[in-house]
């Protein structure tokens, strides 16, 4: 099993986790799949720059199937959200779909095991935070990690919540969970998330669960996956964005 461990300073928050803070002075980071990464998810700092522009957000190549299209950096997108006060409701199942520039991934929420993040993960999305963000860490093999409005690594939403995981938690592939940094809690997280691409990430039960992938998902995460990155860094070469995030019901 991989053992996630700490990126070198600022890559350790990068990681795995994708927790945020209160008020963004923490990063978020994941356990990296070799030992020159960081050993858990850090939180996400919530001081933002600009919002991207229309322009930057434009995507400029078509894509066929299981490929990327070639996207603009959007730069680092200026965000503060609320904590999120309401709770989806029981029984409902919710699907967040995230229109990337390589194809769509459909997450089908677990707010069975994990409301309060289910909630916050679905208040983010019907706010539009997720929009015109990149995956900015890409392990393959392991984890695609995004939701930082920074696009480092160290951003987040401007608040944190905490859940713990249950005791059989288990980051298999297909798994959608937030990252944290290695001193906080099990199960704080903020807005940075990572898609489980390996079979097995190896990971303690720390990190909140969000949902699974379904449907054809997994194709684009793969895709995300094997797209070229800085071998020092994890973060792709060109630009991966998640276009626009969108929830259904049923």
């Amino acid at each position: 099993m991989r053992r996630l461990i700490p990126l070198p300073i600022v890559l350790v928050t990068l990681a795995l986790a994708g927790c945020g803070s209160d008020d963004g002075g923490t990063t978020a980071a994941i356990p990296s799949s070799d030992a020159s990464a960081g050993t858990t998810p850090a939180a996400a700092t919530t001081t933002a720059a600009s919002t991207p522009s229309a322009d930057n957000a434009v995507t400029v190549a078509t894509k066929a199937p299981g490929t990327c299209k070639t996207v603009s950096d959007p730069g680092p997108k200026k965000a503060k959200e609320q904590k999120p006060t309401t709770k989806l409701k029981a029984g409902v199942n919710y699907t967040v779909t995230l229109r990337t520039s390589c194809g769509s991934i459909p997450i089908l929420l677990d707010q069975g095991r994990q409301p309060k993040t289910a909630a916050s993960f679905a208040h983010l999305v019907k706010d539009g935070f997720f929009d015109h963000l990149t995956f900015h860490r890409i392990v393959p093999g392991f984890v695609i990690q995004g939701g930082d409005p920074k696009g480092t690594g160290t951003g987040g939403p401007g608040y944190s919540i905490t859940e713990t995981p249950p005791e059989e938690a288990a980051y298999t592939r297909g798994i959608v969970a937030m990252a944290k940094s290695g001193a906080d809690p099990a199960g704080r997280s903020g807005s940075q998330f990572f898609i489980v691409t390996g079979d097995d990430a190896g990971l303690p039960a720390d990190y909140a669960i969000v949902g699974k992938v379904t449907g054809d998902g997994m194709t684009v995460a793969d895709a995300i996956s094997a797209v070229k990155t800085d071998p020092t860094t994890d973060r792709p070469v060109k630009p991966v964005m998640i276009e626009k995030a969108t929830l259904t019901e049923g």
